[in-house]
Order: C-alpha cells, then sequence, then structure tokens
C-alpha cells in the first residue's frame, strides 16, 4: 500500500509544480483550489475507482474498464485545459474518450477485433482535431508574425518551382 501512496504523493507534487509554473499570481484560496481543480478531486477519483474495481476486486467484470477509461481520459483532459486554459484546443480529447475506454475493453477483454473499427474512427477524429485546432492556436499566437510566414510560403513555393530534380532537368533536354 505504500508504494500506491507514494504513487499518488508524487502525481500530486508533479501536479502542483505544473500549477506554480504556470500560474505564477495563483491565489492558495480554496476557491482557487477547486477552480483549477476541480478535475483531479472529483473526476479523476471515479476513473481510478471503475480501474480498482477491475484489476483489484473483480477482473471478471471488463465491463468496468469501458467508463473507467472514458472517465480517466475526460478527467486528464479537463485537467489539462483548466490548468492551461486552452478548453478550445483540447475540446477533441471527449472523443478520444470512449476510444481509450474501448481500447482498454479490447486490451483487456477477449480482444474482439470488431472493436478496433470505432476505436479507430474515434481516435483518428480525435487527433485530426487536435491538429487543426492546435495549430489553429499556434498561428493565432504568431499572428504577428503574419508576414514573416507569407515570405516563408512564398519562398518554399518559389523553390518548388524553380528547382527540379536532376532526373527531371536531364529528361527535358531535347539533346539528350
Amino acid at each position: 500500500m505504500r508504494v500506491h501512496r507514494n504513487a499518488l504523493t508524487g502525481f500530486l507534487l508533479l501536479l502542483l509544480a505544473v500549477v506554480i509554473a504556470v500560474h505564477a499570481d495563483f491565489s492558495w484560496s480554496v476557491g482557487s483550489i477547486f477552480a483549477h481543480f476541480w478535475p483531479t478531486l472529483f473526476v479523476i477519483p471515479v476513473g481510478v475507482f471503475f480501474h480498482w474495481l477491475y484489476f483489484f476486486l473483480n477482473q471478471r467484470g471488463v465491463g468496468l474498464l469501458v467508463p473507467g477509461g472514458v472517465v480517466m481520459t475526460v478527467g486528464i483532459v479537463c485537467q489539462i485545459a483548466s490548468l492551461s486554459g486552452s478548453w478550445s484546443v483540447m475540446w477533441p480529447g471527449f472523443i478520444l474518450a470512449p476510444a481509450v475506454g474501448l481500447l482498454e475493453l479490447y486490451l483487456f477483454g477477449s480482444r474482439n477485433r470488431w472493436l478496433l473499427i470505432p476505436i479507430g474512427i474515434l481516435t483518428t477524429l480525435s487527433v485530426l482535431f487536435f491538429a487543426v485546432f492546435g495549430l489553429s492556436a499556434l498561428l493565432e499566437r504568431f499572428s504577428g508574425m503574419r508576414h514573416l510566414l507569407a515570405l516563408a510560403v512564398a519562398a518554399a513555393g518559389i523553390g518548388f518551382l524553380f528547382l527540379r530534380k536532376k532526373k527531371d532537368y536531364a529528361a527535358s533536354q531535347p539533346w539528350e
């Protein structure tokens, strides 16, 4: 039991370090702790509870892993978004949550290959939306450098237009 306590303490200290690093002006009031850590206090423990039920009490109830994986993933997504204020980028994690639950069912269950179809679809959608909205947020952050970005894209376009491979150049010569 000591290992579990140490792991929990280590996780909480890492989370605290992230908060201190991200929020220099963090106030240590009860309200601000609830505002920033509500997923860790209320959502993630439910996901841990479902996993605990499966792994330590009843290994035949593989169905416990689906809600456990979903709730745990939702809690992690909410915690990251709550600490970083990036809800507009993190929302595809809610699409990923059922994929994680189904993946746990696949890995620890009977390995029904038909589960891989919804897992693949949901994961692909989630990664696609993460990429699109993450890139959008990144470009928005660097919007002041729009002219430099336009210049770099134009230079790349010119490079693709005028730089040919040696093989293509030799094939276009009429004397060879």
